[in-house]
C-alpha cells in the first residue's frame, strides 16, 4: 500500500490494475441532501450523520456514534448506482471496513490484501483511498473498526466516483447471446474481455468460442469458483483450466476481466489475479463463426446446450471494444438470441440467514398450523452451506417421553438420529461431504412411518419407524437453546435459505423483526460465508482446507512444515547436514530454504577435511561417437533430478565446483589449432555455448580435466563433429559460504546497516549467535505502522517483539557462553514463531483476520541500532530471510567496530568434531561433546561397538515425564520426525537388529527376514494391519558391515542401505507423534499378538556386531557400555565391545575360503548325505570363528 501526502490528503493506491479509460472521479457526496447520510446512532445533536460531509465548514467534528453503540456504521445513499473510485475519510477513526450495494439490506463488504482499511494517521489530514477495480452501488456504507484517542471520535467522508451506464441481460438457464462474426473466422494475437455477473447457481457458462482447428475459450463457474479454459494449438486436447475466485454464486456482482497478448494470459475476478503463459506454440486464438454468452448451443439444435448455462445477470459485457449487450438491445444484425433473454435484473435475491456461532446459533421456528392438528407427518426443506466437519442442522422433540430426532453432519457427512449414519441408497457407503463451501438442498420427509431424508434431490436414506413419530415443540434450526435440548454436537457455522415446514415457506424478514419463532446469534439478509482459502496463504502447492474461521495447510509430502507450509524440514546443504551430525549418504537439500525452489536429492561426501556435494545426471557412462561430422554434428544432454534453478543456487552457495570431463579421439585432442573452430563444445547452465576445457581457455594440456568455473557450471549440453569417446562425471561442490558469513560486533555502539526486509504474506529470520556479554539487539527493523526488535534481553532470554505483541523464550542454561545458538523467527497469518536451539518453541497465535503483509520500511539494522542502546557484543552469522543471505563480511568491511571475521577454534568450515559432535570453546583450545553422538573420543571418532549372541539384548527405557516424541525436528513446527542410524555385521538370519515399543505394542521393528533381506516393520494404529517395507532384497547375512539409515518425515519413510539411493516408501496409516518407551537391540520376548516373521526373528535375537546405533538424540550401545548401571538401560547377557570393520574383515576372509574349497562335484545331481554333513560341519566351524572373532576384546576376569 503506497501513501503520499498532497495538498492536505494522503493517497492511498489499493491494489494496483488496469486504470479506467475515461475519468471518473468527481465528488459524489458534497451535493447530497442531509437525508442522505444515515447512521446507526449519533452522540449527541451537533454529531448527527450528516454531519460527516467532508466539505462542510462548521465547528463540528462530524459523524459521533453513541458510546454504547456495539456496531457503529454510517451510511450514504448516492440516490442512484453509482461507480465508485475512491472514498476518504477524516478524523480519528484508523481502522474501518467498507461495505456497497443497491440496498441496504443486501450489502457486500470491499475486500482487499490487508481486509480492513487502514488510513489516518492524524485526525487531521483527508486519507484518499483508491478503489480498483470500482465498486459499483447506490449505497456507500463505512463501519468504523478503530479509533484513535486524540480529539475523541468524530468522522468525515467523502465519495469519488460518476455515473454508472449499465447495460444488463438477464438469462434464465435456458438461453444465451450469440455474437456472430462478418467473416466465418477470426483470429487475434490479443483478446480483452470484461463483464460483470451474478449467479443463482454454482455452475454455468459465460462465455464461449471455438474453432474446427481445434482452438478454443471457454469462461464458466464451476463449483462457485471462474472457470477459464484456453487453447491456441491446432489439438482438440490441449489447453489450460485456470480457476480464480470463489463463492461466486451469492447473487451480488462480480467484475471479471480477461487480457491476452500471445502467450501471456491474465484473468482477474473482483481483486483477485491470475497471470499464466499458455503451452505449446500457438499466439493467437482463433474462433468460427461466433462467441456465445450464457451457453453454449448445440448446432443444429436450437435450444440445446453443451453444458450447464448461465442463470443469472450479465452487465457490460465487452469483447475487444465492443458492448455485446448494447448491441442485443438495439436488436443488430449481428446478435442473435437463443431462448429467452430479457435486458434487466430484476429479480429479487433469495434472502439468507448466516449462522455465526458455534455455541450459541440457533434458529427455533414453530410447526405449521396444519402439523399441529395432524401429526401424522411433517416435511422440512431448506438450503444450506458451510466449510465445518461437525454441526447440529435439525432437532425437534418426539413424542412425549423427551426423545429427540437429531439431523447433523459428522466428519462431514449427514447424520440421521443419535448414531444411525446416512448411507447411499445404491452403494451402501457414507453419503457425499457436505462441507465444501456449495449450496445443497436438503429435505426431510416424514409419512407412513417412513423417514426419507434427501440431499440435493436425491434420497440418501430411508428410515422405518415401528412407532408414530409427533413432533412436540417446534424445529431447532442450526442449535438449539440451553434449557431446550440436550445439545452434544457443535451449532452449525454457515448459512440457511429457502426453509420451508410442510410446504410453508419461512419468511426470515418476520424472524428478523421478532414476529415469528426466536433465534440466537444470526445475521439476516445475507450470506457471509467466507472462503478462507482465497487467497491461498498455504505454501509451495499445499492444499489448503478451512473452517468457519479458520484454514489449515497439509504439509504432507511437500517438503515443507509450520502453519503455511512455508520453513524447509530439509537442510540447505551438506555442509548443513555435516554440522548436524550427518555422515556420507544420500540426502534431499533445499538450496534456498524457504523460497521457491523446492528440494533436491544429493549424495553428500563427508571426509575428514571437506564436505563434497555430488550431483549425477542422467550419462553415467562413457558415450562413444561415431557418426558425427562437422555438417552433422552430435548432441548430446545432460539432464539431472535437481531444476536448473536449483543447480544454480547450489552451485553459487558452494565454495569451489568442478565437473570432471575425459575425452579421447583418433585425434586425442579436443581443440583445432584453430580454436575459432572447435571438434567439440558444450553449453553451460545459461544456454551459452563454451569452447574451454579445463580451468580456463589457456590451461588444457591433455585430453582429461576438470571444468571449473562456477559461474558457467553445470554442463548441460556436449555437441561433437568427430569421431570420439566421451565421459561426463557429476557434478562436485563443496563449502557453503552462507554458513560461514559472518560479522563480529567489537563495540556496543556498533551496527550494520542493511537492506529493507521485505516480509511476503509469511516470512522466516534465521541466524546463529555467539557471544559471553549480558545482553545485546540482534536485530531491529521500523516501518510506518509495524517494527521488528529481537534481542537477547538476558543472559538466558531471547526476546522477539513486533507491533503490540511479544514472545519470548527462556533458557534453563546461559545462551552467553561463547557457543554458537541457533534462532529462527516465522511470522505468517496464523502465528508467529520464536525457536532457539531444541528449547521450547515460543507461539503467538494470530487473530482469524490477522493482516498478511507485515509492512516495514525502514532500514534493518543487525548487531544493534543507530542509537546505540544495548548493542551486541559477538558474532552473529548466516542471516538468512526468506531463503536469501545477507552478505554480513561485505557490510561488515566499511562498518565502525565490525570485523568480517569471528576469532575461535570452532568458527569455521573444517571439520574439528565429528559424527554430531559438538565444538566447545576453551581459553586454550577447543574441546568435543561427543554426548549426541554414537562415538567416543577427542574428537568422537572412535567407533562404539558391541558383540551380540543370541541371548544378548540392549533396552534404553526413556524415563517417566521424558518419553521420546517420535516429533523431533531442530526446525519445529510440530511435524513427525525419526531418524535412526546403525551399522552391524552378521551372518545369522533370521535376525532382530532394532526394535521400538510405546506403552502398549511393538511400533517399530528393523529385522532380518529368513532369506537374509531387510525388513522395516510399522504399526502405527493398533486397528490396522502393520506395514512392512523391504528396501533392500538381496542377504545382509554376509558377513560384511552395512549402514541403515531409516527417517520418517510425517508418513513419509526413507531406508538408505550402505550408499544406495534411499527407498522412499509411504505409509497409509496417519502419522501422529507417538511416545516411545523403550528402544531394544537385539533379542525380545514378545507377549503379544504380532506376524509371525517378528516372533521368529525376535526369538532367534541377533548374533554379530552392533555399532554406531543412534535414535533421534539417543546413543544406546554408547550409554550401556559407558554408563553401566544407570535404571535407564536393561542389559540381557554380557557385553563384549568390539570393532566391527575387523570382524566384518576377517569374517569375509573365511567366508571366501570355505567358498573355493568346496567340491566341485555339488554342482551335480542332489547333494549327498555325506556332502550335507561336511556342509553342516563347515557351518559350525564358521559359527564357532566368528565367535571367537566377537569376543576377542572381552576383558580378562
Amino acid at each position: 500500500m503506497m501513501m503520499l501526502a498532497l495538498q492536505g490528503i494522503i493517497w492511498i493506491d489499493v491494489i494496483v490494475s488496469v486504470a479506467s479509460h475515461y475519468s471518473c472521479n468527481a465528488p459524489l457526496a458534497s451535493a447530497l441532501p442531509r437525508s442522505s447520510f444515515s447512521s446507526s446512532s449519533q452522540l449527541s445533536p451537533g454529531d448527527a450523520a450528516h454531519f460527516a460531509k467532508m466539505d462542510t465548514r462548521d465547528e463540528h467534528a462530524g459523524w459521533s456514534p453513541a458510546e454504547m453503540d456495539p456496531g457503529p456504521w454510517l451510511q450514504v445513499d448516492l440516490m442512484e448506482p453509482m461507480e465508485v473510485t475512491a472514498v476518504a475519510t477524516r478524523g480519528c477513526v484508523s481502522k474501518y471496513r467498507l461495505l456497497y450495494g443497491d440496498t441496504p439490506q443486501h450489502l457486500k463488504e470491499y475486500t482487499h490484501g490487508d481486509v480492513h482499511f487502514l488510513t489516518n494517521v492524524n485526525g487531521r489530514a483527508a486519507v484518499l483511498v483508491k478503489l480498483l477495480p470500482p465498486p459499483r452501488g447506490r449505497f456507500i456504507r463505512f463501519v468504523p473498526l478503530e479509533w484513535t484517542t486524540s480529539n475523541g471520535p468524530g468522522l468525515r467522508v467523502d465519495v469519488f466516483g460518476c455515473f454508472y451506464k449499465s447495460h444488463m441481460a438477464d438469462f434464465d438457464g435456458r438461453s444465451a447471446l450469440l455474437y456472430r462474426f462478418k467473416q466465418k473466422s477470426v483470429s487475434t494475437a490479443k483478446d480483452v474481455i470484461s463483464l460483470r455477473f451474478k449467479s443463482r447457481q454454482a455452475d454455468g457458462v459465460l462465455l464461449h468460442g471455438e474453432s474446427r482447428r481445434g482452438h478454443f475459450i471457454t469462461l464458466e463457474l464451476r463449483d462457485t469458483r471462474l472457470a477459464l479454459h484456453l487453447n491456441l494449438d491446432d489439438t482438440s486436447g490441449g489447453g489450460e483450466a485456470v480457476m480464480v475466485g470463489s463463492l461466486l454464486d451469492d447473487e451480488k456482482w462480480h467484475w471479471v476481466a480477461m487480457e491476452r497478448l500471445n502467450k501471456q494470459v491474465k484473468v482477474s475476478v473482483d481483486h483477485y489475479t491470475q497471470s499464466f503463459q499458455t503451452q505449446g506454440h500457438g499466439e493467437s486464438l482463433e474462433v468460427d463463426y461466433e462467441l456465445s454468452f450464457g451457453g453454449i448451443p448445440l448446432p443444429g439444435k436450437p435450444g440445446t446446450f453443451q453444458r450447464r448455462n448461465f442463470e443469472g445477470c450479465m452487465e457490460n459485457v465487452y469483447y475487444n471494444g465492443v458492448n455485446v449487450i448494447d448491441l442485443a438491445k438495439r436488436r443488430k444484425p449481428q446478435m442473435y438470441s437463443v431462448g429467452n433473454v430479457s435486458f434487466s435484473c430484476t429479480r429479487p435475491e433469495r434472502t439468507a440467514c448466516t449462522f455465526i456461532s458455534s455455541s450459541s446459533s440457533y434458529l427455533w421456528l414453530p410447526a405449521a398450523p396444519h402439523t399441529i392438528v395432524d401429526r401424522r407427518y411433517f416435511s422440512i426443506r431448506f438450503q444450506f452451506r458451510t466449510w465445518n466437519t461437525d454441526a447440529l442442522l435439525l432437532v425437534t422433540g418426539i413424542g412425549p417421553m423427551h426423545r429427540e430426532l437429531r439431523l447433523h453432519i459428522s466428519d462431514s457427512r449427514l447424520l440421521l438420529g443419535n448414531a444411525a449414519t446416512v448411507t447411499s441408497r445404491n452403494t451402501g457407503e457414507r453419503g457425499p461431504r457436505v462441507n465444501d463451501g456449495l449450496w445443497h438442498w436438503l429435505s426431510l420427509d416424514y409419512r407412513g412411518l417412513q423417514l426419507v431424508l434427501s440431499l440435493d434431490h436425491q434420497p440418501i436414506a430411508t428410515v422405518r419407524q415401528l412407532h408414530p413419530l409427533e413432533p412436540s415443540g417446534g424445529f431447532f434450526f442450526g442449535g438449539c437453546g440451553a434449557s431446550d435440548c440436550h445439545s452434544w454436537s457443535s451449532s452449525f457455522q454457515g448459512c440457511m435459505r429457502l426453509l420451508s415446514i410442510d410446504r410453508w415457506p419461512i419468511k426470515l424478514r418476520l424472524v428478523q423483526q421478532g414476529m415469528l419463532g426466536n433465534f440466537s446469534s444470526l445475521l439476516f439478509d445475507a450470506c457471509h460465508i467466507r472462503d478462507r482459502c482465497l487467497p491461498n496463504m498455504c505454501e509451495h502447492g499445499t492444499l489448503c482446507t478451512q473452517t468457519w474461521d479458520r484454514f489449515n495447510c497439509n504439509c504432507s509430502g511437500s517438503g515443507y512444515a509450520g502453519a503455511t507450509c512455508h520453513h524447509s524440514i530439509f537442510e540447505s546443504s551438506c555442509e548443513s547436514y555435516r554440522l548436524s551430525g550427518g555422515s556420507s549418504g544420500f540426502y534431499s537439500i533445499d538450496p534456498d530454504g524457504s523460497g521457491p525452489l523446492g528440494p533436491t536429492q544429493v549424495y553428500c561426501n563427508m571426509t575428514d577435511d571437506k564436505v563434497w556435494t555430488l550431483i549425477s545426471h542422467n550419462v553415467t557412462l562413457p558415450v562413444r561417437v561415431s557418426d558425427s561430422s562437422k555438417h552433422e554434428t552430435h548432441v548430446m544432454k545432460f539432464d539431472s533430478s535437481a531444476s536448473s534453478q536449483q543447480l544454480r543456487a547450489i552451485v553459487m552457495a558452494s565454495e569451489q565446483c568442478r565437473q570432471e570431463v575425459v575425452f579421447t579421439s583418433k585425434r586425442s585432442r579436443l581443440l583445432k589449432a584453430d580454436e575459432r573452430h572447435p571438434l567439440s563444445w558444450w553449453v553451460d547452465q545459461h544456454g551459452e555455448r563454451r569452447n574451454y576445457w579445463g580451468s580456463s581457455s589457456h590451461a588444457w594440456s591433455k585430453d582429461s580435466g576438470f571444468l571449473s568455473g562456477k559461474e558457467h557450471l553445470p554442463l548441460s549440453v556436449l555437441v561433437e563433429d568427430s569421431e570420439a569417446v566421451h565421459s561426463v562425471g557429476p557434478l562436485l561442490c563443496h563449502g557453503d559460504k552462507r554458513l560461514w558469513n559472518v560479522a563480529s560486533f567489537n563495540q556496543e555502539g556498533a551496527y550494520l546497516s542493511l537492506p529493507p526486509l521485505q516480509p511476503e504474506q509469511a516470512f522466516d529470520l534465521t541466524f546463529y549467535f555467539k557471544t559471553d556479554g549480558p545482553s545485546g539487539v540482534f536485530l531491529n527493523s521500523l516501518g510506518q505502522r509495524d517494527f521488528i526488535h529481537l534481542e537477547l534481553s538476558s543472559p538466558s532470554v531471547v526476546m522477539l517483539s513486533f507491533s503490540a505483541s511479544v514472545v519470548l523464550v527462556k533458557s534453563h542454561l546461559p545462551l552467553n557462553d561463547r557457543q554458537w545458538h541457533y534462532v529462527r523467527v516465522e511470522r505468517n497469518v496464523k502465528e508467529t514463531l520464536l525457536q532457539v536451539d531444541q528449547l521450547p518453541v515460543g507461539v503467538l497465535e494470530a487473530t482469524p483476520d490477522a493482516a498478511a503483509h507485515q509492512r516495514l520500511g525502514g532500514q534493518l539494522f543487525v548487531g544493534g541500532v543507530p542509537s546505540g542502546l544495548r548493542g551486541f557484543l559477538g558474532c552473529i552469522r548466516s542471516l538468512t530471510v526468506n531463503g536469501l543471505t545477507y552478505d554480513l563480511q561485505e557490510s561488515a568491511k566499511t562498518a565502525p567496530g565490525v570485523s568480517p571475521t569471528c576469532p575461535g577454534y570452532c568458527d569455521g568450515p573444517s571439520v574439528v568434531c565429528h559424527n554430531r559432535g559438538r565444538c566447545f570453546e576453551k581459553s586454550d583450545g577447543f574441546a568435543c561433546d561427543c554426548s549426541r553422538s554414537a562415538y567416543v573420543g577427542p574428537l568422537c571418532k572412535d567407533e562404539v561397538a558391541l558383540a551380540f549372541d543370541e541371548e544378548t539384548s540392549v533396552t534404553y527405557t526413556f524415563l517417566p515425564g521424558h518419553h521420546q516424541k517420535s516429533s523431533v525436528s531442530k526446525h519445529g513446527g510440530g511435524r513427525t520426525r525419526e531418524d535412526m542410524t546403525f551399522s552391524f555385521v552378521t551372518m545369522r538370519r533370521p535376525a532382530m537388529l532394532l526394535s521400538v515399543k510405546t506403552f502398549k505394542t511393538y511400533y517399530m521393528v528393523v529385522l532380518l527376514a529368513g532369506n537374509g533381506s531387510l525388513h522395516v516393520w510399522y504399526n502405527l494404529q493398533s486397528d490396522r494391519k502393520p506395514e512392512v517395507f523391504s528396501p533392500e532384497s538381496s542377504s545382509l547375512a554376509d558377513g560384511r558391515s552395512h549402514q541403515v539409515r531409516i527417517l520418517r518425515e510425517s508418513n513419509t519413510v526413507y531406508v538408505q542401505v550402505d550408499q544406495q539411493i534411499d527407498r522412499k516408501f509411504t505409509l497409509v496409516s496417519d502419522a501422529e507423534p507417538i511416545p516411545i518407551t523403550t528402544v531394544t537391540l537385539g533379542k525380545i520376548t514378545i507377549n503379544e499378538s504380532l506376524p509371525l516373521e517378528v516372533v521368529s526373528a525376535g526369538k532367534a535375537g541377533f548374533v554379530g556386531c552392533l555399532s554406531a546405533v543412534h535414535v533421534n538424540h539417543v546413543a544406546p550401545l554408547k550409554v550401556a557400555l559407558l554408563q553401566q548401571g544407570i535404571s535407564s538401560v536393561g542389559v540381557r547377557s554380557a557385553l563384549a565391545q568390539s570393532r566391527c570393520s575387523e570382524v566384518s574383515h576377517d569374517l569375509t576372509g573365511q567366508t571366501s575360503t570355505t567358498t573355493a574349497s568346496k567340491d566341485g562335484s555339488q554342482k551335480g545331481a542332489g547333494i549327498t548325505i555325506g556332502s550335507a554333513t561336511a556342509l553342516v560341519l563347515t557351518a559350525a566351524c564358521l559359527v564357532a570363528a566368528m565367535t571367537c572373532l566377537l569376543y576377542r576384546c572381552r576383558p580378562q576376569s
